[in-house]
């Protein structure tokens, strides 16, 4: 893929450091994003000013308006949107992309109950080489070329390998699986657990408290995707435990920042203003529990995260449901 540009739609924090990090090894990206006005500021003034204001792009990152020009000719196409526009992009992109363009993404989410991957397969078809990048990695640290590894899951062995040689750099590594379901799920369902964890944090209730909720969340997370199918591995890997405990223990995650502003008062709309991202883990919520109901998986956690975003259930009250719940055996 050395020769031909990547196409990376999606030009947020994580879509731009990605961008970067794949020109710093030496390949030609093309940056699309569907603001087109923010496309032209990017090639104007060659930083990324509203998400990563202190790292100037690479030479070799080529801001694109337009969809069909970013693509063309391009080795692979990495999609790096919000979850909830992630099937529409799908659609965007299949009339203008070429057969043979192998897609991978590094988007973490659910739409209306399905996996992206299962999304993926519906619009390209079930033997289109796709593949999941996930695990715990801030934006802003690998703009920084700081230490970070990633799991790299595909419908393909060779598309895998292909996409971890295309990352890796001497900071940078990604490990390669074959489990889209296990790394899809985790890297939706630790948002959740991160929201949760907020709102532990911004009620006092400590350290011994946030270990606790992360270690039971992990569970629910394996419950729910031992039941789609997922790798009991994947989700004490990096997709899964890693991505959980770094989402869930510093600022820079957005749905933690959800939960501590819904601890001190703050309202779900004032806090996505002031966040002034997307908050992913505040409508995966709501995914994830309804497929737990669906499959009658017990996800307390993810049960009290969901009446305290939708249900109007105060943070402190829906802490105090988990506390009360019936003792019984760890495992």
């Amino acid at each position: 893929m050395a020769d031909k540009p990547i196409a990376v739609l999606g030009a947020g924090s994580w879509g731009t450091a990605l961008a970067m990090l794949i020109a710093h090894n030496g390949h030609p990206v093309r940056l699309w994003d569907h603001l087109p006005e923010h496309v032209l500021t990017l090639r104007h003034d060659r930083v990324n000013t509203r998400f990563l204001p202190d790292f100037p792009l690479p030479v070799k990152i080529e801001p694109e308006p337009e969809l069909a020009t970013a693509v063309a000719g391009a080795a692979a196409i990495l999609i790096v949107v919000p979850s909830h526009a992630f099937g529409e992009l799908l659609g965007q992109l299949k009339p203008v992309m070429e057969s043979d363009q192998r897609i991978m993404w590094a988007t973490k989410g659910l739409v209306n109950g399905r996996l992206l991957h299962e999304v993926a397969a519906e619009v390209l078809g079930a033997d289109h080489p796709i593949a999941a990048i996930s695990g715990p990695s801030f934006a802003k640290e690998v703009a920084a070329n700081l230490p970070t590894a990633v799991t790299v899951a595909s419908n393909s062995e060779v598309f895998a390998r292909d996409i971890a040689h295309l990352l890796h750099n001497p900071q940078f590594r990604a490990y390669t699986s074959s489990d889209l379901v296990g790394v899809g799920l985790g890297g939706s369902v630790k948002n959740v657990l991160a929201v949760a964890a907020g709102i532990a944090d911004g009620l006092g209730f400590g350290c011994n408290g946030r270990s606790a909720l992360i270690t039971r969340g992990l569970a629910e997370m394996m419950r729910l995707g031992e039941a789609l199918g997922g790798e009991r591995e994947t989700f004490m890997g990096l997709a899964g435990v890693g991505d959980l405990v770094l989402t869930c223990t510093d600022n820079q995650s957005r749905n933690r920042r959800m939960g501590l502003a819904l601890a001190q008062g703050m309202g779900q709309r004032r806090a996505m203003e002031d966040i002034g991202q997307v908050v992913e883990g505040v409508r995966t919520t709501q995914e994830v529990w309804n497929l737990a109901c669906s499959l009658g998986v017990d996800m307390p956690i993810t049960e009290q995260t969901y009446r305290a975003l939708y249900e109007e259930r105060s943070p402190r009250e829906a802490v105090h449901a988990l506390l009360i719940r019936d003792q019984k055996p760890e495992f």
